[in-house]
């Protein structure tokens, strides 16, 4: 086996040791997401790649207009979901984000930059919160993966490139518009560096985008649902929560779990001015690309997720300059030569971020909900409902559970409060109002305007079980510690 086959077999061992040791630190999932995912993939793989979706039937992913828009990823899912799906669901978090690691690997070796495997082993101890997130079975690490490649085919002039993984990016995850974005950073760093405009990178990323929103399987749907999600949510945005990760976190939170790569883009800047010598166009293009993803984190703690590999990216660039690019580490070690004092310092750096970030995001994970929530509701809700019956249930983000352990009913609001916001914002005004509590005699609602015979509450909504507990159309059926299942009793 050559070196060049060596390498990347060896860091993705690394990257996929590091990752399973912080994943199955705990039996629970970190996010409720990924119970959604891993169970839409086993319908894929069971029902076909185009499954039926009536569960959600009054949003705007009602079984009429639904649009998977991870579509690519589900697929890339389907071999996790034979055996248990939970555990399926860790492994393809675990294998999905050392393939994405890999992937930045692949940008700097391309590019001839020194310690080139030192810097992307980095990832594993630049940030608490980033590791946190690849450690979710959602579609950002792919999506960083897909960003590292186009941006090493925009460095190398391989632009059908480009616009093939472009394409593919619209396919997979509805971040797609971020390849633009590393386009126009691209774009304007060859304007101010070179004083030429290329405008290649923006037509070809825009063309293979262009290309997977009208040549997809579910042509027209994406194109209104895209529409929902970027624009008309962007109006929802002040009216409504939709989770923690919309949230910026405070400078005191950002200190704490994202010091290294706050470090790291620091150090990058300190090395532009070491060198003396004149910006690269890549330096330049990662450098707005980490100032736009910082921008971007200090307005929604999600971008957490592509900040500190990027200011990695670019410490990584500004520092190459520093070296002869003939003078690696590896050909170091290879030749038995005493290592370089960087190459130390990055080490020990490495390690240091290591030892504080693996612990860390361990006991976030082991924080996580109990991976069997509402298992014992939904076994009930299976065995005493009808197939196909909607289910009326006080909070949007208990669907992807909900949905994993009995996928025989339907669901009133999940994925985003938003999709059944905008299908009827008369009713999500009214279930909100039930669901806090302001309604009294909440039954006859619940039964005559979303059609309910059953509804499902978690402990949490204390009011909301007062009023239902007062109410002679409700009666309790089932309870544990984790939720209440209450019937609406014909009059």
């Amino acid at each position: 086996m050559t070196r060049q086959t060596l390498t990347p077999l060896v860091l993705f061992i690394l990257f996929f040791t590091g990752m399973a040791v912080i994943q199955f630190s705990t039996p629970h999932m970190p996010d409720n997401d990924g119970f959604y995912h891993i169970k839409f993939a086993w319908l894929m793989r069971t029902e076909g790649l185009k499954p039926d979706f009536p569960y959600l039937p009054m949003s705007i992913l009602n079984g009429e207009d639904f649009y998977d828009h991870h579509f690519l990823y589900h697929v890339a899912l389907i071999p996790f979901t034979f055996g248990d799906l939970r555990l399926g669901a860790k492994w393809a978090a675990v294998t999905f984000s050392a393939l994405a690691f890999t992937a930045v690997w692949y940008l700097l070796h391309r590019q001839k930059v020194p310690y080139a495997w030192l810097w992307a082993l980095a990832l594993l101890g630049i940030s608490e919160a980033f590791l946190y997130r690849m450690s979710i079975s959602r579609a950002q690490s792919l999506s960083l993966g897909i960003m590292a490649l186009g941006l090493a085919w925009m460095f190398e002039g391989k632009y059908k490139h480009l616009a093939v993984v472009s394409f593919l990016y619209v396919w997979m995850y509805n971040a797609f518009p971020l390849m633009i974005l590393l386009a126009g950073c691209y774009t304007g760093a060859v304007y101010l560096l070179e004083k030429r405009f290329d405008p290649r990178p923006l037509l070809y990323s825009s063309v293979g985008i262009f290309a997977g929103l009208v040549f997809n399987p579910y042509f027209p749907n994406n194109l209104i649902f895209t529409y929902h999600h970027f624009i008309a949510k962007l109006e929802l945005a002040e009216s409504i929560k939709v989770g923690n990760e919309w949230y910026p976190y405070d400078t005191g939170q950002l200190l704490n779990n994202s010091l290294p790569a706050l470090l790291a883009f620091t150090g990058g800047a300190l090395a532009l001015g070491l060198t003396g010598r004149r910006m690269t166009t890549r330096t330049a293009t990662t450098l707005f690309a980490a100032l736009i993803f910082g921008a971007m984190l200090f307005q929604a703690r999600r971008f957490i997720e592509y900040f500190p590999p990027f200011a990695l990216i670019f410490a990584a660039f500004s520092w190459a300059s520093m070296f002869d690019f003939d003078n690696s580490l590896l050909m170091r070690l290879t030749t038995k030569k005493q290592a370089s004092p960087f190459s130390i310092v990055l080490s020990l750096a490495i390690l240091a971020g290591m030892v504080k970030a693996f612990p860390a995001v361990q006991a976030q994970l082991a924080d996580s909900k109990p991976y069997d929530l509402y298992e014992g509701s939904s076994a009930w809700l299976a065995q005493n409902t009808n197939e196909g019956e909607i289910i009326f249930q006080t909070d949007w983000d208990d669907f992807p559970r909900l949905f994993f352990y009995n996928s025989r009913n339907t669901y009133l609001a999940g994925l985003d409060p938003t999709y059944f916001q905008i299908y009827s914002p008369d009713l999500y005004r009214e279930w909100v109002k039930i669901t806090r509590g302001e309604v009294e005699n909440p039954s006859r609602f619940i039964r005559s305007d979303f059609g309910a015979r059953f509804v499902h509450t978690d402990l949490n909504h204390g009011n909301f079980i007062e009023q239902a507990q007062d109410d002679p159309g409700l009666r309790e059926v089932y309870r544990d510690g984790q939720s209440v299942l209450f019937e609406v009793i014909e009059p």
